[in-house]
């Protein structure tokens, strides 16, 4: 999720028009006619993109679009500053973030599947790959022995199915961007024993940042209409899972819970201790959404934190924080754990929070340029800040392999090296590695894109003992690399180094040019 602004706009007046403004009634009222003004100029341009649709199927879902929209929208101009007050923020009380091992001492009951089959998986699959230079979907990226991040979720799954005899389903929240190439590759997973479900996330128009009106003229998604529209951000998984229809489908198969993750999140499998805590709860504390943090590293500083705001626990992301506080917030000191946007959260509390219209996520202004260079302003929401709207919520504090991101080829050389083991599609922590930390792996610019990093590595180096890599410039590795303690190498720019096949690294830089030629 991009960095929020604090947003502030001001209104394109004349003089005069102001004065008459203040004169009938101040600067408040004058605003406020304002706002409505462009409030009721959005409507109108909403209802000509709508004019535009070339079925009645396609209207009725813009229509639905654009009602989440208009609440954005309405709540954007209302805003008058920060989301927090800084001086009422308080830590969270000590029983409201239980840690794992607490929660794991339990133990499991004999009926492990009563508590599956109550259970929903649903993968935040919105995202493409092209941060890693990937056409697509991200979740369609190989990761592991040809495994894609899909089909490490359905083995995961199929593997809990086939287990305990039970029926997890699984549900994809695609966005317009990846929902034709997921549906394509789906039919690969006809025999496995996991009902796959999908459903779209909202389409939203991106605004002039200084008209304020959609930038698009028409519904189409052809040429440059393209840049006109986006996915709101994972916080709009309450209102496009509810209008799906899927929500009260599975509400009434039974499900009680859904597990959500980003799909890039390899850590993040079902644990079978924390199911049992949500549904093991009597009737009357049930809890409604539970939030998996784990400590923070100085890797993870600018990451979302659980904090006591008016009575209820709530998400505090860096953008919502104050200039003059945002030293304090990265502090590991003060705040000592971060969100992993592992969720756990009550299907039967999201319908009633839709339908209440009780759900107030806090909204995130995402400013963009497009390609010729027209400025733009994206609103979107997070799915972690609705923990204030649901009863009795709670953070646990997880092991920190069970946030395992694939955002960068630096992550991915960890995930598929020797560091960790495959097995049912979840990956471990090899018992051979005697740090339970992962190193710290920086790749440069001439690895960013999956193929020049695959392109690379002739096999992927023995990192088992491995603390810290940071590799730079023109670089190459042959086979059967090992590389161990803090190992740096450096091609400066117009020289090449080739690590020579059965190189062993400890403890050092390589700099300069280092070329093994063929005979």
């Amino acid at each position: 999720m991009s960095q929020t602004a604090i947003w502030v706009f001001t209104f394109p007046v004349s003089p005069v028009c102001l004065s008459k403004g203040v004169a009938k009634g101040g600067m408040a009222q004058f605003q406020e006619m304002m706002r409505q003004q462009l409030e009721s100029s959005m409507h109108t341009e909403l209802e000509k993109l709508l004019d535009t649709t070339t079925g009645e199927a396609e209207r009725e879902v813009s229509r639905k679009d654009f009602e989440g929209f208009k609440n954005l929208f309405h709540r954007f101009l209302q805003v008058k500053g920060p989301s927090v007050e800084w001086i009422k923020i308080q830590r969270p009380p000590e029983d409201s973030i239980q840690p794992f091992d607490k929660i794991a001492a339990r133990g499991l009951p004999d009926n492990v599947a009563d508590s599956l089959n109550k259970l929903v998986v649903v993968k935040l699959n919105g995202g493409l790959g092209t941060s890693m230079g990937c056409k697509g979907p991200k979740s369609l990226i190989s990761v592991r022995n040809e495994n894609t991040f899909l089909d490490l979720t359905v083995q995961q799954i199929e593997h809990l199915n086939k287990t305990y005899n039970t029926d997890v389903p699984l549900v994809l929240m695609n966005s317009f961007n990846t929902d034709e190439d997921t549906k394509k590759i789906l039919q690969k997973y006809t025999h496995h024993r996991v009902k796959i479900h999908t459903f779209n996330q909202s389409r939203y128009p991106r605004i002039n940042k200084e008209s304020l009106l959609p930038v698009s003229t028409n519904l189409s998604m052809n040429g440059q209409n393209t840049e006109g529209w986006y996915p709101p951000g994972h916080g709009d998984i309450y209102a496009s899972f509810y209008n799906s229809g899927l929500l009260d489908q599975l509400i009434v198969q039974g499900k009680e819970y859904i597990f959500v993750s980003n799909i890039d999140n390899l850590g993040a499998t079902v644990d079978l201790h924390i199911l049992h805590h949500l549904v093991s709860q009597p009737n009357g504390k049930r809890c409604e959404f539970i939030m998996e943090v784990t400590d923070k590293t100085r890797a993870d500083v600018k990451g979302g934190t659980l904090i006591q705001y008016d009575g209820k626990l709530r998400l505090l992301e860096i953008a919502q924080v104050p200039k003059a506080h945002v030293d304090e917030f990265k502090s590991v000191s003060k705040f000592k754990i971060f969100n992993t946007n592992n969720l756990w959260i009550s299907l039967a509390a999201i319908k009633r929070l839709q339908e209440q219209k009780a759900m107030d996520l806090e909204i995130i202004v995402n400013p963009k340029t497009l390609d010729g260079g027209q400025n733009v302003v994206q609103l979107e929401t997070a799915v972690g800040a609705a923990i204030k709207c649901f009863d009795n919520a709670l953070g646990i504090n997880v092991p920190r392999s069970r946030f395992l991101p694939v955002k960068t080829t630096s992550d991915l050389l960890l995930v598929m090296s020797n560091l960790y083991s495959l097995e049912a599609g979840s990956l471990t922590m090899s018992p051979k590695r005697e740090f339970p930390t992962t190193p710290h792996v920086k790749l440069g610019s001439s690895f960013t894109k999956v193929q020049e990093y695959v392109n690379r590595f002739e096999s992927i180096p023995d990192m088992l003992e491995l603390d810290h890599l940071t590799v730079s410039g023109d670089v190459t590795f042959g086979k059967n690399v090992s590389l161990k303690g803090t190992v740096i190498i450096i091609a400066n720019h117009g020289d090449r180094i080739d690590i020579p096949a059965g190189s062993m690294l400890e403890n050092k830089i390589v700099s300069g040019n280092l070329r093994i030629m063929d005979h």
